[in-house]
């Protein structure tokens, strides 16, 4: 159940019985041969999914995120580490104002971290909020799976290339791993070392395996919304 498809006086009347939302993070950035916004496309899901099994609301998920190492790949739009808190700070103060006390952020982006360290202080200054936050890509229920196919996941390869963000065809062969040559790289750089933007390994596996992480992720969800 999303917000968007709620008017004011739904929203009232849930709260009455419910005081949990789920805030969706990700990007508008390069992933190799896959969406754009792969990196809202799966933490929306699994928002969608865990909302039809518990009722728990959706917020609209903010589509920007922290991206600029990815600037010089065309589509991408990034915002500035201070917009993105300020941002992620005012979404959060805001559903706390409408009611919401519990509240789960599905985060599906690495470079969204600094909101998350600023979410401890925003925290600390709302005493009767419980707030969590959920990057599903480093999850163990995901590490399991992965270790399971031996099959190493990262950024655009089949870790992400789910029928729901593929949106051309992907190269049959495995990429080697690009030599990085630093952990912090300007954008033009980025762009050299990555080349198609996939950062290495398988670029798809099967939907079986596809579905075990999904499934895996999404149990990590609905234990998350218990809020013990």
């Amino acid at each position: 159940m999303r917000l968007e498809d709620l008017n004011w006086m739904d929203v009232e009347k849930y709260l009455k019985e419910d005081d949990r939302l789920m805030i969706v993070l990700g990007a508008c950035e390069q992933h190799g041969y896959l969406s754009l916004l792969t990196d809202i496309k799966i933490p929306l899901a699994l928002a969608d999914s865990a909302s039809q099994q518990t009722g728990v609301l959706v917020a609209p998920p903010l589509n920007f995120g922290f991206s600029h190492y990815f600037l010089e790949y065309p589509g991408t739009i990034s915002l500035r580490v201070s917009t993105l808190i300020a941002a992620v700070e005012d979404v959060v103060r805001s559903a706390y104002r409408s009611g919401f006390r519990r509240i789960l952020i599905l985060n599906g982006h690495g470079g969204n971290s600094p909101a998350r360290n600023h979410l401890h202080e925003v925290n600390d200054s709302l005493r009767d909020l419980k707030l969590n936050w959920y990057d599903w890509w480093t999850s163990h229920s995901l590490e399991a799976v992965a270790v399971k196919h031996n099959i190493k996941p990262t950024h655009a390869n089949w870790l992400e290339a789910f029928p729901f963000t593929i949106v051309s065809d992907l190269p049959e062969a495995d990429k080697t791993p690009p030599s990085v040559p630093s952990a912090i790289m300007d954008a033009a750089t980025a762009r050299q070392v990555y080349g198609d933007g996939s950062f290495g390994g398988k670029y798809r596996v099967s939907e079986e395996i596809m579905h075990e992480v999904f499934e895996a992720t999404l149990r990590d969800v609905l234990l998350l919304l218990n809020f013990n």
